[in-house]
């Protein structure tokens, strides 16, 4: 049974956590699958580059990864530091980060302003954003 993120990341214990993703039915991540032929390389780039950007939106470092044909690794270091330093304005900033498509400023506006303490957060960031 599934168990809520809370329960699974204990900053008090450990800042570091190892992570592993695994493609399943004989799927390829990336690199060459000799059963149909088919060159899967291109993806090892996209996920490099989507996985050295998850800084950039969380508080988390990238301490090291290593991307395989069917999955990949990488070892987490959850930066406390600079979380606590962020601004209820600056956690919704991050998280629109995640969605350059245009799509989720009204999802965000909507969250928001459903809870009255963020109320003036939804206000700016509407018109910061939309």
């Amino acid at each position: 049974m599934p168990k809520p993120r809370k329960s699974l990341i204990a900053v008090e214990s450990t800042l570091y956590y190892y992570c592993v993703a695994r493609c399943v039915r004989r799927a390829f991540l990336c690199g060459q699958d000799l059963q149909t032929g088919k060159n899967y390389e291109h993806r090892r780039g996209w996920l490099e580059s989507r996985l050295l950007e998850l800084p950039n939106v969380f508080a988390i470092d990238v301490a090291s990864y290593a991307i395989m044909s069917n999955h990949y690794h990488a070892v987490l270091h959850i930066n406390t530091l600079r979380a606590k330093s962020w601004s209820d304005l600056k956690v919704v900033e991050r998280w629109h980060m995640l969605f350059r498509d245009g799509s989720s400023p009204y999802l965000v506006v909507r969250r928001i302003s459903s809870f009255p303490k963020w109320n003036m957060i939804a206000v700016l960031y509407r018109s910061l954003f939309l």
